[in-house]
């Protein structure tokens, strides 16, 4: 799992929209914090996208070999029976 909690923050410059930062401050929004917050989400989701994209055999392999050997230690499964 990728957590980002605790890390020390590190100033940046950004370019943003005007109109939207503008609007952003009036409703109050918190910036550093909404755009940390967007980004770690991105970051999260493009990291998981990569790894199932360079893991795709290694997972598709497994799948086949559940498909055809079945999952192991099923025999042991007592809340499947009857399934």
């Amino acid at each position: 799992m990728l957590r980002f909690d605790n890390a020390p923050k590190r100033p940046t410059n950004l370019s943003l929209n005007a109109k939207v930062l503008d609007m952003a401050r009036e409703l109050g929004l918190n910036i550093s914090q909404t755009v940390d917050a967007l980004l770690a989400e991105e970051v999260r989701r493009r990291y998981w996208e990569r790894w199932n994209e360079e893991n795709k055999d290694a997972i598709s392999a497994y799948n086949e070999r559940i498909e055809r050997e079945g999952l192991p230690l099923a025999k042991y499964r007592t809340f499947m029976k009857g399934r």
